[in-house]
């Protein structure tokens, strides 16, 4: 009674709003299979530890149920397991990780076109030694220029393929570089590394300022979980009430309302994207 009133509560507005849009979609096997698929990839993707705590979170959530009487404790549990965790995590740099495997890239080229190579043929000489994250768009943009793309062309898809904008800015000086015969790559590239160490440079620094608020949260909520962990030990009949339907209910909403300012806090700390300039024209 307890698990379908909270989910009355966190559902009941959303599936309101949702009913009063009229919208009508034929029933297609497709679907529910397309989206078996999806899970089934998605589980398989994770590691086997993953795996393991996930099976575990969810075991963890119905011993408690069982042994304390709290049905709440088949959501609580899990969410508390795997939901915080993800929520107060690193979040993924992929712009700084981008820019950082460029900048690696572009002190690579410079010595070979220092030797008189072409952009081109610094590329292709330096294929096998790209940065990590940049092994496969280089490689895609090798095997463009062999089916006889243009340097410039094959560049502008490269940005496509990053997407991100600092990508575009790099790849555009270098496109605009290699129409231009090479002339003045050496300064490109000299210019291209100071700016990309610069821009690098304050990317870590606004990255370390988001995370301390970050920081402070994850300790808040730690102590917080230690603290009603302790109390449902020692506390004797504290919890009592919230053995109670209605009190169960009133946990499971307070549960939502801190992850919901978790979810709100993990938003702003991951900056937006820049907004990107370059495109390349359809081939």
């Amino acid at each position: 009674m307890a698990a379908s009133i909270g989910a009355m509560l966190a559902l009941g507005p959303v599936l309101l709003l949702a009913g009063l849009r009229r919208v009508e979609r034929p029933f297609s096997t497709a679907d529910s299979t397309g989206l078996w698929r999806k899970a089934t990839f998605l589980w398989s993707s994770w590691s086997v530890l993953r795996r393991i705590w996930v099976v575990g979170s969810v075991v963890a959530g119905v011993v408690v149920a069982v042994a304390t009487g709290w049905l709440i404790g088949i959501v609580l549990v899990p969410l508390a397991l795997l939901g915080i965790p993800a929520l107060l995590s690193e979040p993924p740099q992929h712009e700084i990780a981008t820019l950082a495997g460029l900048d690696r890239w572009i002190r690579l080229l410079a010595p070979s076109i220092a030797t008189g190579k072409s952009i081109r043929d610094a590329i292709l000489a330096t294929r096998t030694q790209a940065p990590a994250i940049l092994r496969e768009p280089v490689a895609r943009l090798v095997a463009r220029v062999d089916q006889g793309w243009t340097t410039k062309e094959a560049l502008l898809a490269m940005a496509d393929d990053l997407s991100c904008a600092d990508a575009d800015a790099v790849l555009a000086a270098l496109a605009i570089s290699s129409s231009r015969g090479g002339v003045g790559t050496r300064t490109t590239l000299a210019a291209l590394s100071e700016n990309s160490a610069e821009r690098l440079h304050s990317l870590r620094e606004i990255s370390s300022e988001r995370a301390k608020p970050r920081a402070v949260v994850r300790q808040v909520t730690i102590i917080t979980l230690l603290v009603l962990g302790g109390s449902m030990l020692l506390g004797g009949n504290f919890f009592e009430p919230y053995r109670t339907p209605v009190g169960q209910a009133l946990a499971l909403a307070l549960a939502a309302a801190y992850v919901g300012a978790l979810v709100m806090l993990r938003r702003r700390t991951i900056p937006e994207p820049a907004a990107r300039f370059l495109r390349s024209s359809p081939r």
